[in-house]
């Protein structure tokens, strides 16, 4: 009988299978038929697969059932057929894995984004993911497989939709990346590792993109941010077309060549992805033999993680005080109480933007004005901020609802704010950070109020921790607030506080505190603060809720990191104040170097060219329509408004998006800006819209129905003035062939995320050129190189949206 799953991994380092598609294609899957039909119609072809990977040596094989959501099977009829279809995998992979391998459930993505960049609600995804799995563990599987996913959102809404199954599944997560280290929405691996450790995954890693090399890297990332067993599951490099055929030239040898450092760094599941067949898998289950070692988990050092889609950030005592800034907050603020009630967003817009650019390591974000539905205020919120910065959040709220309107909202590993010693708290708080992989600030208070003396509030944090642990929330996840109460009316307030850090320091648990507090009722507060804000950083105190906008409090900070040995060579606090003369007044400062600091952009025009471009670069979808009737007001044509503002302003996006500076869903809000924009433009122009610049035909070829990628082109050529024609998905070669003659189209964009579709790119082309059409062809997708389309005779490829646009315009100009 085998040992439990999870027991084999701590042991031994497992192989996993390899391809499914093109081994399935080898054996009569046609174009455009699904793949997971095959385990109703032809199920000993799929045990045929299964079989030989088996018999290669595979310790774990992978149900065929990638595309088994709703989602993917309603293209082709079989939506009703879900628990049917994920079942009968299950069967037919347990039939052939015997006592000889490990089967593991294939979960893949529905092929559609979660909001705000895409147009699938969290409850959505969360109901397909739950269907899915449930067929799937109902079934036996050992194991939860989730793979190939570009969108941290949705994998995260799948591992909390398996987690709420099943808390004992062993669950592998993994994130597809691209050549830069960053997923297609911009997620590092250290950002993503976090996320999926916090919702629940088992194993985490990496599968497709990349080769062996590329994951390796991918997976050293990791490991800085994780204790978890990796996997690594890579390409057999990237397809080239070899006489017509697709082929990945990674030779099984290759494939073994990074194993001794992968078994280092603590991977513990090694596979193939595209292009590998039973012999890579051989290779490598000889390549580990004899060099099987027992798996050391890495030792929590008490490390506060936090992360969104884009970025992540630490609370500990090895790192600097993390900044928490607090300016997204109604209480005393007028303007931001009024723009909740309105439903507008353009205040905390505002605030992201600017705190980030300050140096804030994270965001409070407080919606709780009287008068407001706070839950769908909580949600905006969010979506506007992981919109306008990849700053992680902490979300600030007594509401439970509006909560969970955040945590289903959020991109990555939030911070709560907060839970404390009270009943009621305890009840309503810690089941929602246990279920959405969250950490907590934990208040030191209880039933019978705030203690007076440190010892109190240190029993307080305790009990949390106590609780915390079991409804299994990681100590590491806590975060003590040690509360500040004002010095003016509790004048040992700041003694206490100072205690109960340095007491909750050696507890080896983190700490915070809303700094400010202590100088409420006195004049000139910033000194009062900052001096006490000196005082608790030496403490031990690891994070703090504070102005960043206050120059004495950021001096303050900057001045503590140097001294308490954590800005190393006082690099940043050079940075922050170069070029000031000795005994100067200290000056404001931008937070060189940190973690999503808003970049420098280029320069922009004057008046309302100018604040028209930066609504478009900060896409302020509120005030951009608004500023288009001030442009019109004061004379401006359409076509200037369009040349000599809002193209401007997408132009350093795009300049932002090639740095590295901007990703996706940063440039999809700036997208919906332009659109906004223009839909106004419109009504001025008699007869039609804006000159096009160019007519685009766009499609993704016949037998695949992914088109997240080319919605996203066809969304930026748009908005930067060509006029787009869309077939969709799954459309064959004779009919984008009469749509390009029929609309005489400048150029022919074709898309493919799967390897088993890419040849279909080729008959494309080959029919355009034969039959005699002259637009312009380009070519791209997940799985689509510079070498791929110069073999086809593309005249261009595009690794994304943005370098769609500008090779299109470059070659239309020629």
């Amino acid at each position: 009988m085998k040992m439990p799953f999870m027991q084999a991994v701590r042991e031994r380092v497992l192989v996993l299978d390899g391809a499914m598609g093109t081994m399935l294609q080898e054996r009569g899957l046609k174009a455009g038929q699904s793949p997971e039909e095959m385990n109703l119609t032809a199920p000993e072809v799929v045990a045929g697969v299964h079989r030989a990977y088996v018999e290669a040596g595979a310790d774990i094989i992978v149900t065929n059932t990638f595309g088994g959501t709703k989602a993917k099977l309603d293209h082709y009829g079989l939506g009703d057929q879900v628990a049917r279809i994920n079942a009968e995998a299950v069967r037919i992979a347990r039939e052939v894995a015997g006592e000889n391998a490990y089967v593991a459930g294939s979960i893949g993505p529905t092929g559609r984004f979660v909001e705000p960049v895409g147009d699938m609600g969290f409850d959505e995804a969360h109901a397909l993911f739950t269907e899915q799995a449930r067929a799937l563990i109902d079934a036996g599987c050992d194991a939860i497989s989730l793979e190939t996913f570009l969108d941290i959102k949705e994998i995260r809404a799948a591992l909390i939709a398996i987690r709420e199954l099943s808390a004992d599944i062993p669950v592998i997560a993994m994130l597809t990346f691209e050549e830069k280290g960053r997923s297609v929405l911009g997620s590092p691996p250290e950002a993503a590792a976090i996320t999926l450790e916090a919702a629940g995954a088992s194993i985490i890693g990496s599968n497709c993109g990349l080769g062996v090399d590329g994951i390796y890297d991918i997976l050293c990332a990791m490991r800085k941010v994780t204790s978890l067993p990796l996997i690594s599951q890579a390409n057999a490099g990237l397809p080239i077309l070899k006489d017509g055929v697709t082929v990945f030239p990674g030779t099984p040898d290759e494939m073994t060549a990074y194993h001794d450092r992968m078994i280092g760094l603590g991977v513990r599941v090694i596979g193939g992805c595209c292009g590998t067949t039973p012999a890579h898998i051989a290779a490598i289950k000889d390549a580990l033999s004899g060099k099987q070692v027992a798996f050391t988990a890495k030792e929590d050092d008490g490390t506060t993680w936090i992360s969104s889609r884009g970025s992540f950030a630490a609370i500990g005592k090895k790192h600097p005080v993390a900044l928490i800034g607090e300016r997204i907050n109604p209480t005393g603020k007028k303007l931001y109480s009024q723009e909740l009630r309105e439903g507008k967003v353009s205040y905390i817009r505002r605030e992201a933007l600017e705190q980030t650019e300050l140096g804030a390591t994270l965001l409070d974000v407080n919606v709780g004005a009287p008068g407001i539905d706070e839950p769908a205020a909580m949600e905006r919120a969010v979506f506007c901020i992981s919109g306008a910065v990849q700053t992680p959040l902490v979300l600030d709220s007594s509401s439970p609802e509006a909560l969970e309107a955040g945590l289903k909202s959020a991109d990555g590993k939030v911070l709560i704010n907060s839970v404390n010693g009270e009943e009621k708290s305890l009840a309503a708080v810690l089941p929602l950070a246990r279920k959405y992989g969250a950490a907590l600030v934990c208040l030191t208070l209880d039933d019978a109020g705030i203690p007076a003396e440190a010892e109190g509030r240190v029993a307080v944090a305790q009990k949390i921790a106590e609780r915390a642990a079991a409804a299994g929330i990681k100590r590491s996840d806590l975060v003590v607030d040690c509360l500040t109460l004002t010095v003016s009316a509790e004048p040992k307030g700041a003694l206490v506080a100072l205690e109960a850090v340095r007491r909750v320091s050696e507890l080896g648990l983190n700490s915070t505190l809303g700094v400010s507090n202590i100088s409420f009722g006195l004049p000139c507060r910033p000194l009062i603060s900052s001096t006490f804000f000196s005082m608790v950083m030496a403490a031990g105190l690891t994070s703090a809720i504070v102005n960043v906008k206050e120059t004495p409090m950021m001096a303050a900070w900057r001045s503590a990191m140097v001294l308490l040995g954590k800005d190393v060579n006082a690099a940043g606090y050079i940075d922050a104040y170069r070029g000031q003369a000795v005994g100067a007044t200290v000056q404001p400062a931008t937070a060189a170097g940190t973690v999503g600091t808003v970049q420098a952009e280029a320069a922009q025009p004057e008046g309302v060219r100018g604040r028209l471009a930066k609504a478009v670069i900060n896409g302020e979808l509120e005030s951009v329509v608004p500023l288009v009737e001030e442009a019109l007001a004061e004379g401006l044509s359409p076509m200037q408004i369009s040349s000599e503002a809002l193209l401007v302003g997408l132009d350093e996006v795009g300049r932002r998006f090639g740095n590295g500076s901007f990703f996706l869903p940063q440039v999809m809000v700036s997208a919906d800006t332009m659109k906004a924009a223009f839909a106004r433009l419109k009504q001025e122009l008699s007869g039609g819209g804006l000159a096009s610049i160019g007519k685009i035909l766009m499609a993704t070829v016949e037998g695949d129905i992914h088109d997240i990628g080319k919605n996203i082109v066809v969304t930026l050529l748009e908005n930067n003035g060509f006029e787009v024609i869309d077939l969709g998905k799954n459309v064959p070669a004779a009919k984008i062939l009469d749509a390009a003659r029929t609309h005489q189209v400048d150029a022919v964009g074709l898309s493919a995320l799967m390897t088993t579709t890419m040849a279909r790119m080729d008959e494309v082309v080959t029919l355009l050129k034969s039959e005699g059409v002259k637009s312009f062809t380009m070519v791209g997708g997940a799985v689509v190189t510079q070498q791929y389309a110069d073999e086809i005779g593309a005249d261009l490829y595009a690794k994304d949206g943005m370098e769609a646009v500008a090779r299109i315009k470059e070659l239309l100009a020629k």
